[in-house]
């Protein structure tokens, strides 16, 4: 079977490829992407090079390697190629390409921190307080409400895009002006209540509205974090695995609110506040985090099962199954160099002073 991913040899798309690489499944993984540094690291078994997935040349060039690859799947590993495969989703079931992706509004929504803060926000959800900033006096009205015991707000781009995109912790408002006018971001930024810097994700799949795994992460920590002035860099430095309760029901609760009928992949970004609870932040729709290969490697291949229900009408799925790895397996990362498979006790033990 062949099947095309998105956003190929970049570190989202590659827990994505070993994981299949390594299932039982007999494919030809077709890799596209828009970045040739990245194409040539990829481990799919065929290349192409093509043009951002918001470049007006996008749906041409995707669509030749469909014609001449003839494949029966395709995937997507970031928020700009996920929203643009969704719109071009029946242009490819005529060409005979299945898609796994949750409703087109769905994704509109989650894509963008603004509505989707608002969703959560109208479902009872709790989430930190949030202002669009269209102008000066939002700004100055964020400070006058948002400041928290922390003695600062957050600031952070509506737009789609990973790795802490235009994030910035601050208490002060000259900074936060220069900050945002620097992304020329008025009317694109928000602002919020401070979370902690604790933070878990729960990761799910889903067909048409049943639950079929889930599996939570804490992380701990960022890779040069040191280097991000917000301290978030996207890149998790070491990842854990983890199961609460409350964590599972805030994160079901977080995706009822934005779809009754959830489809395809939702991940759930949580951060704790300040007493302690998890807050939703956001939903990554549409695709797997970045470290999905960890649970790959820990027992749990979350892009084969994804892949069998998408190409495989028989597929039969066990629902509702929720955080089945043991608690306290690590996945250790860094830069240039391949991350381990360890659990707590384990680094704990071997670094002892």
């Amino acid at each position: 079977m062949k099947i095309v991913v998105t956003g190929a040899g970049g570190a989202p798309t590659e827990g994505v490829v070993r994981s299949l690489l390594e299932s039982d499944l007999n494919l030809e993984i077709i890799g596209v992407g828009a970045d040739k540094g990245d194409l040539a690291l990829s481990r799919a078994h065929r290349k192409y090079l093509v043009p951002y997935a918001n470049d007006e040349n996008y749906q041409r060039e995707l669509f030749k390697i469909i014609e001449l690859e003839r494949p029966i799947f395709i995937h997507a590993q970031n928020d700009n190629e996920v929203l643009k495969i969704s719109k071009l989703r029946s242009l490819l079931d005529k060409q005979g390409v299945k898609t796994y992706l949750p409703r087109h509004e769905v994704i509109e929504t989650c894509v963008s921190k603004w509505l989707s803060y608002k969703a959560f926000s109208e479902a009872g959800v709790k989430v930190p307080k949030t202002i669009l900033i269209e102008n000066h006096h939002d700004l100055e009205e964020a400070f006058d409400t948002l400041i928290n015991k922390t003695g600062r707000l957050w600031l952070r781009s509506n737009s789609v895009g990973g790795g802490g995109t235009g994030a910035l912790p601050t208490g002060d408002l000259n900074l936060a002006e220069a900050w945002i006018s620097r992304f020329n971001g008025w009317g694109n930024f928000l602002a919020a209540e401070l979370l902690s810097s604790a933070s878990v994700t729960w990761l799910s799949l889903w067909q048409h509205g049943k639950l079929v795994v889930a599996q939570s992460r804490l992380r701990d920590g960022w890779v040069h974090g040191n280097r991000a002035p917000s301290g978030v860099t996207g890149v998790t430095k070491i990842g854990r695995t983890f199961s609460d309760i409350q964590v599972d029901k805030i994160a079901l609760s977080t995706i009822q609110a934005v779809d009754t009928e959830p489809h395809g992949i939702y991940g759930v970004d949580m951060s704790y506040d300040i007493d302690g609870v998890p807050n939703p932040t956001e939903i990554n729709i549409g695709r797997f985090f970045t470290t999905v290969y960890f649970f790959t490697k820990a027992g749990l291949n979350m892009p084969e099962i994804y892949t069998r229900i998408a190409v495989e009408a028989n597929y039969q799925c066990d629902f509702g199954s929720m955080n089945p790895l043991p608690n306290n397996l690590l996945w250790v990362r860094g830069m240039d160099t391949e991350p381990k498979l360890l659990n707590a006790f384990d680094l704990d033990y071997r670094f002892q002073t």
